[in-house]
């Protein structure tokens, strides 16, 4: 955040950017940096690519502030952009060859993400633990079918309101809460499954330690006392 502008309001700084004020500017992408990038990375599934997609929807915002007329929160303005920006450079993805509307229905039965980071200092064990469980839901997060991932990311990650996320995604409220549902129900089903694959692993007794443990038991027989049992 540039200093002195902590405390200056969004509408403010869009007043000042609308003048090519480039430190007004670079604060309000300072300020919402986290969020919008969250909300390109939902869409594309793909950290460069939603860094190139919120880079292009800044360049838009930044030449077209002056249109900002203030109906919507700026923040809110400023996610819709970044949505479309996000959908048009899906489209162009090769690999992508059906695209999936976020204003479509993603699924027959429907109508028409803090993260785990910790600053505080944490022991190596847990630190490695925390990381490793949330690049698994980062995994099954980018799994979900797109228009779940990008309300659950809206929601649950960034904690935007029911009605935020509808409109910067332009869909209904009650879409929003369908979705947020499903998506919840689908990440659960996944986590559930891969609990189910390593839960047979889990403090593994095979390998070293079992030799080990064989090892001293043999040990101790084989001592003076061995045949007695005793200690």
């Amino acid at each position: 955040m540039q200093p002195g502008t902590a405390h200056v309001s969004d509408d403010e700084l869009a007043t000042r950017v609308a003048g090519r004020d480039h430190q007004a500017f670079e604060a309000l992408m300072r300020r919402h940096n986290q969020r919008l990038f969250r909300v390109a990375r939902a869409i594309l599934a793909d950290d460069s690519e939603a860094e190139d997609a919120l880079q292009d929807a800044y360049l838009d915002a930044y030449r077209h502030m002056a249109e900002f007329r203030g109906e919507a929160q700026l923040v809110t303005w400023l996610t819709r952009i970044v949505v479309n920006q996000a959908l048009m450079r899906r489209r162009k993805q090769k690999r992508h060859a059906n695209v999936v509307s976020l204003q479509a229905a993603a699924d027959p039965g429907e109508a028409a993400f803090e993260t785990l980071s910790d600053d505080s200092v944490e022991p190596p064990p847990h630190a490695a633990l925390r990381a490793e469980v949330r690049r698994v839901m980062e995994r099954r997060i980018d799994d979900l079918p797109l228009a779940f991932r990008a309300v659950f990311i809206m929601r649950e990650v960034e904690d935007m309101s029911v009605q935020e996320t509808a409109d910067a995604l332009s869909i209904p409220a009650a879409t929003v809460r369908t979705r947020l549902f499903r998506a919840r129900a689908l990440l659960r089903e996944a986590l559930a499954r891969d609990l189910d694959i390593v839960t047979p692993d889990l403090f593994g007794f095979a390998g070293d330690r079992c030799d080990r443990i064989v090892r001293g038991v043999l040990s101790r027989l084989s001592g003076p006392s061995g045949d007695r049992g005793e200690p």
